[in-house]
């Protein structure tokens, strides 16, 4: 660490919260320690001893501007967010959706934070809140026993919690190109995905085994408080709320078809040769050498999913890298506890940010590190803390975590059901996201100039 009059703050868990709060408390001028205990006390969903490893899946989004991650991605871009920089820096082909190399992605900001004069990363395990310094809670879904304890008789709340889930990767070589085939949606953007079609016998056969494989069994996992996360539910739990809940959600057909195989569409003579179900790999590394079963996060013992997920036509002899997991998300109940600039009501040195205050998903986690980083180190240079207008994606988010009644709090992604509604009533609704992407622009330029924060040049993502 530099000399300096200035405290550091301590920044508890390495993950994109935490790395983008390092990183913001750094370019302040404020020193920081940033705690992460991999690899002295090992995660149950990590892999790597990097920071901002992405667990789940290699893709932050929608990159449109007039989409609700996409202009999350934008609004962050301007606000000099670290790990959307390096996102973009390491990405790879994912359609209209920004995806990168993850294991380059996470060594890049493990290596920039080690390298800034302000920062030390400090590999420990944290086990309750510091009281004698300025810090951010980032730790998670995986907040180690120890510190969830002592967070929990801080605020005199129990967490609340639902289950989280991981996809399989895939070897791209064994995946049979003959029956897979390349294709977005509808042709819209690059074929960027591997598509691999069900007829319907192919996929009542799948269903049902699918329904009947054996499950991982918990563990320390309480199977009977456990809730889980409508946006992130494991394959098997789809299938067993009915027999097409999976073709109206990941294995949707619709737009889907090997043009290049069989000609158009539309032609008479494929009418019969549509997919009735298709299960979509989105590419996991730049070399193509890795693919994510998309949507098929699960529960299932590694066994089965080796059973199962083979009886999809193109996986038939699938090499696995990665087996679906399966973990607990908790999260604390932000609107009792947290003010929109992420600050605890009962401690004014105290904040938080990440999955653990309620948000969901890369980006918002990115969004919230970026926020309770800014406000920690305007805390200990006695300068105002911020909020974003809530007619940006960022200030929308937050402020909805601070003010959501508390009973039913529940984890939010970012979506524009939480903005403020248009002047005028628009119908289309892609119309009506280019609304609230122009309006969210020129607010967050309006408040950065208000609050003389320097927004970086935009680059607009519109396709």
């Amino acid at each position: 660490m530099t000399d300096s009059p200035t405290p550091p703050i301590h920044v508890i868990g390495g993950g994109l919260a935490g790395t983008e709060a390092t990183w913001q408390i750094a370019q302040a001028g404020v020193p920081v320690v940033l705690h992460e205990m991999r690899p002295v006390k090992l995660s149950p969903a990590h892999h790597s001893e990097h920071v901002a490893e992405l667990v789940c899946s290699n893709s932050f989004g929608a990159k449109s501007a007039d989409r609700a991650s996409g202009l999350l991605h934008e609004e962050l871009r301007q606000l000099g967010s670290i790990v959307i920089g390096k996102a973009d820096d390491h990405a790879v082909p994912a359609g209209g959706a920004l995806a990168v190399d993850r294991a380059v992605f996470s060594r890049d900001l493990t290596e920039t934070l080690e390298k800034h004069p302000l920062i030390e990363l400090r590999r420990d395990e944290v086990t309750s809140i510091p009281t004698d310094s300025t810090v951010v809670l980032t730790t998670g879904p995986l907040t180690s026993d120890a510190l969830a304890a002592d967070l929990r008789k801080f605020t005199g709340q129990d967490y609340m919690s639902f289950f989280d889930a991981a996809s399989p990767i895939v070897v791209g070589e064994s995946i049979n190109r003959d029956v897979a085939f390349m294709a977005s949606r509808y042709d819209r953007g690059e074929a960027a995905y591997l598509n691999c079609p069900m007829d319907k016998e192919q996929y009542l056969a799948f269903w049902n085994a699918l329904c009947a494989a054996e499950q991982a069994e918990l563990k320390d996992f309480e199977q009977e408080t456990a809730k889980f996360f409508e946006g992130c539910l494991p394959i098997e739990e789809m299938g067993r709320r009915g027999e097409d809940t999976m073709r109206y959600g990941p294995l949707k057909p619709v737009g889907l078809f090997d043009t290049h195989r069989y000609g158009a569409f539309d032609a008479p003579e494929n009418k019969g040769k549509r997919p009735y179900a298709v299960v979509q790999l989105r590419q996991e590394d730049k070399g193509g050498q890795l693919w994510n079963m998309v949507g098929f996060q699960t529960n299932l013992r590694w066994g089965e999913q080796k059973r199962v997920f083979r009886m999809i036509p193109g996986l038939e002899n699938a090499e696995f890298v990665r087996m679906g997991v399966m973990h607990r998300n908790t999260f604390i109940n932000s609107p009792e506890l947290l003010s929109s600039a992420l600050q605890f009501h009962q401690r004014a040195n105290l904040f938080a940010a990440g999955q653990l205050v309620g948000t969901e998903g890369y980006t918002a986690a990115c969004a919230g590190g970026w926020l309770a980083g800014t406000n920690a180190a305007r805390s200990v240079l006695g300068l105002p803390l911020v909020s974003l207008p809530v007619t940006t994606m960022v200030g929308a988010l937050f402020g909805f975590i601070s003010s959501a009644e508390p009973k039913h709090f529940q984890p939010m992604p970012p979506n524009f059901g939480i903005f403020p509604a248009l002047p005028e009533r628009i119908r289309n609704k892609r119309e009506r996201y280019g609304k609230y992407r122009d309006r969210s622009f020129c607010d967050l330029h309006t408040w950065a100039a208000a609050n003389q924060i320097q927004l970086k040049q935009p680059v607009l993502a519109t396709a």
